[in-house]
Formats: C-alpha cells, sequence, structure tokens
C-alpha cells in the first residue's frame, strides 16, 4: 500500500465505483479502499438473507422463506432510467459486460382518488388512462405530441413555446391541462422531487419528460432497468474493472487519516502505512467533519409472498405517490423486485417505500405505500441522515459525494457523480465519447 497513486476513492457505494471507473478508464492510477468487509457500503445488498435479519437485530427467518442464499436485498433500491445518463457512464467505463440487466415491468403513480394507474407515457396509453376524464385525455394527449415532436435544437417544432423563456406552468396552461395531470407529469414522468420546477423555464422539463418516453420505447414495459443479482453486482463489476486498468481494490481496511499538508490532501493513513496520493474522493461516512447533515430518509424494506395488488401481476414494479396526493412536501417511492430479477426466493417479492422524513414520526409517513402492498411477512425500518460537503473540494481536491436521497431511480445520484467529475477533473464528461449501447454488448 505504500505506493504513490494519482486518486484514493474511499467506499465502494455506487457514487464512488462509477467515479473510479471513470477516473481508471482515463489514465489515472486509482486505489480504492472501503473499510467494510463488503462491498457497497450504504448501498449494499445483503446475501443470505439472515445477513438482513442480523443487521436489523430481527430473530433468523424460517425455513418459509426458502434458501438464504437466493436472496439479495438491496439496502437502497433504485432502477435505472434505461436511456438515461447511468446506462451511458456504465457502458462507457465498460463494466456492463460484467452485468445483466432486465427491464422493470411496471411503471405506476397514484392519482387523486387513492388508486394507482399505470403512467400513461405514449398517445395510445394517454386515451385508455383512467387517470383522467375524456377531454381531459384529449389535452394530455396533445401535450405528449407535442412533446414527442419538440426538438431543442429546432425552432420550428416549438410551437410559441421557448425552452429558455417559457415556464413550464405556461406550457401546461397552454394545453389547459388540469391540476391532476400536471401532478403526474411532473413527478411520474419528469421525475421531479417538488413543484419548483413549474416557475422555472420548461426547458430541462421537455427533456425529462422525452428521457422517460425514449427509455420506455426502447424495452416497452417501463422506461426501467435493474440488474440481475441486484445492485451489489455494480461494485463489483467495477472491482473487476479496475484490475483490468491497472487500479486497487482493498476492502477490510480502515481508514485511520486523511493526510494533509498545507490544505490539500496528500494521503490515506491506514494501520502504520500511508498511500499518497493527488486527490481523494470519498463517502460523506469517511469525512464526517466535512459534511452538514441536509435532512433524513425513511426507507422500509417489506418481504412478501405475493406481488402488489392492482399492479396486473407485475414481477417487478415501481409506484409514485405525488406529494400533494398525500398532503406533504416530498414523494414517496415503491419498487418492488422478486426472483426474476434473482434478488428473492422464488414465489417471495421485495417491496422497499421510502421518503424524506418531515415529521417525527416517520414510520406513519411511509403509510400510504404500506397500504398498497397487501400483507407483508417482515418489515425492517430504518432512518438515515442525509449528509452533503461543506466545500466543493477544490481547493483541498477531497471530493466528497453526497447521501443517496429518497428517488427510487438513479437519476441524482448520477447528476452528482458528473458534478464531482467535473470538480475534480476540470472538464464535463463528455458523453459523445460513448459509442455503444447496452445492446451492443449482449
Amino acid at each position: 500500500m505504500d505506493e504513490e497513486y494519482d486518486c484514493i476513492v474511499l467506499g465502494t457505494g455506487l457514487t464512488e465505483c462509477i467515479l473510479s471507473g471513470m477516473l481508471s478508464v482515463s489514465g489515472k492510477k486509482v486505489l480504492h479502499m472501503d473499510r467494510n468487509k463488503y462491498y457497497g457500503g450504504e448501498s449494499a445488498s445483503l446475501t443470505p438473507l439472515e445477513d438482513l435479519f442480523t443487521k436489523f437485530s430481527v430473530p433468523a427467518p424460517d425455513e418459509s422463506y426458502g434458501r438464504g442464499r437466493d436472496w439479495n436485498v438491496d439496502l437502497i433500491p433504485k432502477f435505472l432510467m434505461a436511456n438515461g445518463q447511468l446506462v451511458k457512464l456504465l457502458v462507457h467505463t465498460g463494466v456492463t459486460r460484467y452485468l445483466e440487466f432486465k427491464s422493470i415491468e411496471g411503471s405506476y403513480v397514484m392519482g387523486k382518488s387513492g388508486k394507482i394507474s399505470k403512467v400513461p407515457a405514449d398517445e395510445k396509453e394517454a386515451l385508455t388512462s383512467d387517470l383522467m376524464g375524456l377531454f381531459e385525455k384529449r389535452r394530455f394527449k396533445n401535450f405528449l405530441v407535442f412533446v414527442s415532436d419538440y426538438n431543442e435544437e429546432d425552432p420550428k417544432t416549438w410551437k410559441e413555446v421557448d425552452p429558455v423563456k417559457t415556464t413550464t406552468d405556461e406550457v401546461y396552461k397552454k394545453f389547459g391541462l388540469d391540476e391532476n395531470t400536471c401532478d403526474f407529469i411532473g413527478h411520474a414522468l419528469a421525475l421531479y422531487r417538488d413543484d419548483e420546477y413549474r416557475s422555472k423555464p420548461c426547458g430541462e422539463a421537455m427533456k425529462r419528460i422525452k428521457l422517460y418516453s425514449d427509455s420506455l420505447a426502447r424495452y416497452g414495459k417501463s422506461p426501467y432497468l435493474y440488474p440481475l443479482y441486484g445492485l451489489g453486482e455494480l461494485p463489483q463489476g467495477f472491482a473487476r474493472l479496475a484490475a483490468i486498468y491497472g487500479g486497487t481494490f482493498m476492502l477490510d481496511k480502515p481508514v485511520d487519516e486523511i493526510v494533509m499538508e498545507g490544505g490539500k490532501v496528500v494521503g490515506v493513513k491506514s494501520g502504520g502505512e500511508v498511500a499518497r496520493c493527488k486527490q481523494v474522493y470519498a463517502d460523506p461516512t469517511y469525512t464526517s467533519a466535512k459534511v452538514t447533515k441536509s435532512g433524513q430518509v425513511v426507507r422500509c424494506i417489506c418481504l412478501m409472498d405475493h406481488p402488489i395488488p392492482n399492479t396486473k401481476d407485475a414481477l417487478s414494479t415501481q409506484i409514485i405517490i405525488p406529494q400533494k396526493q398525500v398532503g406533504r412536501k416530498s414523494d414517496i417511492y415503491v419498487t418492488m423486485v422478486s426472483s426474476t430479477t434473482q434478488v428473492a426466493s422464488k414465489g417471495w417479492f421485495t417491496a422497499m417505500i421510502s421518503t424524506n422524513v418531515e415529521t417525527d414520526n416517520p414510520e406513519a409517513e411511509i403509510q400510504p405505500g404500506l397500504n398498497l402492498l397487501g400483507p407483508v411477512k417482515q418489515k425492517f425500518l430504518q432512518v438515515s441522515d442525509v449528509f452533503q460537503p461543506l466545500e466543493d473540494g477544490t481547493a483541498s481536491q477531497l471530493f466528497i459525494s453526497k447521501s443517496y436521497d429518497a428517488t427510487s431511480h438513479f437519476e441524482t445520484t448520477c447528476l452528482d457523480v458528473l458534478d464531482i467529475f467535473k470538480r475534480g477533473t476540470g472538464e464535463e464528461f463528455d458523453f459523445s465519447k460513448v459509442k455503444h449501447t447496452l445492446e451492443d454488448q449482449e
């Protein structure tokens, strides 16, 4: 370990793994360390099932759960947008050759009646959706046609909507959309977490809605993908990738100190050894003095022996409960995966409900999600602090990631990765370098 590296990465959570892969691919010599014996840090997948029960101090599972080894339970489950930036980054680093992805079967949203409906994302679905009345369906269909024809580069397609000057609210008004429709467009299609976007220029929202429909068009059932055997496969794939590029991965390695000289990072101390480096990339758990708490997320893992009711027995699905439908300031997210993605024993399903904590009773806050699940055999509740760095790291060359948020997809994590990459290397990541797609690698 007593060597010199370009970068040392602390923690094997997904954010750090992608950064380590991007840095390795760009020719940097990387040392990647984790104090735990397992990959994934806060975003690990636990297997066998006994480990999950032990982590939450619950008596061991009985034999009805099948073989413990057949389970891989994500502590922070998230899906990937099929056409999103994360998939492009994974393809760019080459890690996708170690992974196999499966399409998630359903994407749902809770409407004003309190029941869940499939998120309508094309014109045909718009006209058959039970989220809207007859006339509203037509208005929504016209809006979708406009979005699908819209091209940021070609003002002819703007139809008097200026992506920089027109707010998203003005676009909604132009098409005469009612509040409930705006609600599911913003939260289930554009995946915004609150309503601030409505008073901002609409260019970004249009891009997000297009991303949803392009991703959906790619695989058909939903716009989301998920790796077989769970998210824990990602860090392991990156460890194999690092080895190809001459990087070093070390698990079970205590990090005693990030060594600074003159306010700049010069190395990392572990036991009696110091590995020297020019930059350190770390998750917030390694740098508690340099981060601030910005909130809390409550997550509830639920083990069930049936799919979620009213989802047409989908074997994997996502449900978004928009904040307004349940009188909250932030959305509630529900994800469910099962043995078809090799993360549960046959006939079993793992659901997860997550949201930002807004009161001093987090368990009550996830109740609207629990109400959708039907009978639950075992649930595990966890409230996690959310941290963000106090400074951008350019002066000290210590770059700290944000904690994972409550969302059920990786779009926000990806923005953090790109932001850290830009601060660390001084340049934006160039997506035009990514020539391949997932299909090329299959």
